[in-house]
């Protein structure tokens, strides 16, 4: 399969929509909440973070347990749950109720997130891949975009648990059309039990191969670098001289759209130059971006800012997610996703925490000063695990 019929790939690209549409929600509505729980910017953070904690302790295991189940089931499967604490997290009394609901959220959406990479990876040719996955990319930031937006719309009309009852119903919608849309895969072999069960064995000795290793901090570092920005963003542009209220934090969120765009180009340029300057570039990118943010202007701290980060950011999603196929065994490329996907979410995890404590000391420009270096350390590990990798895809 390439572009054509088109329906897979619009599955693909629902996936991406739907899963990203629950995972980042609370994002502007983080000094709602502070104002309303009476809690520091650290403990609203955990609304976040308590998503992609529970991405990260599932991911590995998912990748595992699904290895030889049949992918769309999955992927459906998945959609289906997730859309029950969804809902369940608009009854939330407390801020620890909620943070609860989120973390049920997380656990849900690995079934997707892994699934679909794999996916991609065995039923397109492999010239394809880069590109699917790039669309694909490109859908998460439309998703990520259509969840903060609606949720910080919905917040400030009607109220904030609005806007989860709104998530959830699309998630039942989405899991309705993904599963008319995506064709089931391929048949594998069945292998034998003792095989079977050696899927756990499997995930473990990935971690003896160093290009894998490598691929797993650049996740880190990825989700670190967006995750941390656009959480505690909010917080500096809600405080003078900037003072934007909910629905202006939502809107803020229209940079992601920057995605649409800007990863399919980054996907094709990655497949003239290669993997290993390509996340180079990527990285490149995300460093002048948020350095820009220290701007006192909005308008730069937003387009050339924002903007910037965001295109290095799904670039070098894009690319990592790429490599991994390239790394990865075939027959374990399903634990590969799920481990991969477990750093990549540890790294959202620690983002929507750490820098909250940051904060106290030196406000924005602490924050950044760690987000920065975080990107340096991923540029190492790319530069040197990923050595040895031809120039292009094919």
């Amino acid at each position: 399969m390439g572009l054509h019929p088109v329906r897979p790939v619009a599955a693909v690209c629902l996936c991406g929509v739907f899963a990203f549409l629950n995972l980042y929600s609370t994002q502007p509505l983080l000094p709602m909440l502070t104002a309303l729980f009476h809690v520091s910017k650290a403990a609203v953070g955990l609304t976040v973070s308590a998503s992609t904690l529970g991405v990260a302790l599932a991911a590995p295991i998912f990748g595992a347990l699904t290895e030889r189940l049949s992918r769309k089931r999955v992927i459906v499967a998945s959609i289906l749950v997730l859309a029950l604490p969804t809902l369940l997290a608009a009854t939330s009394p407390t801020l620890h109720a909620l943070i609860f609901w989120r973390f049920l959220q997380g656990i849900a959406l690995p079934g997707i997130f892994a699934t679909v990479i794999t996916y991609v990876g065995e039923e397109w040719r492999r010239e394809s891949i880069a590109l699917i996955m790039s669309l694909y990319v490109s859908s998460t930031a439309l998703g990520g975009f259509l969840g903060r937006f609606l949720t910080g719309l919905v917040a400030d009309t009607i109220g904030w648990r609005w806007s989860f009852v709104l998530l959830g119903v699309l998630s039942l919608l989405g899991a309705v059309l993904i599963a008319r849309w995506l064709p089931s895969e391929t048949p594998r072999p069945t292998l034998p039990h003792a095989d079977r069960a050696s899927s756990f064995w499997i995930a473990l000795r990935h971690f003896r191969n160093p290009r894998l290793l490598a691929t797993f901090g650049v996740g880190f570092g990825t989700l670190f670098t967006l995750v941390a920005t656009f959480t505690y963003s909010t917080f500096y542009l809600a405080d003078p001289p900037f003072n934007l209220s909910t629905l202006a934090l939502s809107y803020l969120f229209a940079i992601y759209l920057v995605g649409l765009v800007v990863t399919p180009f980054g996907g094709y340029l990655v497949t003239r130059i290669g993997m290993r300057r390509g996340i180079a570039v990527a990285i490149a990118i995300c460093f002048v971006g948020e350095a820009l943010t220290l701007s006192h202007n909005l308008w730069i701290v937003i387009f050339p800012g924002l903007g910037l980060l965001c295109s290095g950011v799904f670039i070098a999603q894009s690319t990592s997610t790429s490599f991994l196929r390239m790394a990865a065994p075939a027959g374990g490329r399903t634990s590969a996703a799920g481990l991969y996907l477990a750093c990549y979410y540890i790294g959202g995890t620690l983002a929507g925490v750490v820098p909250g404590y940051l904060w106290k000391i030196g406000g924005w420009p602490a924050c950044v000063a760690l987000v920065e270096i975080v990107l340096v350390v991923m540029l190492a590990l790319a530069w040197i695990g990923w050595r040895n990798v031809g120039w292009s895809t094919h």
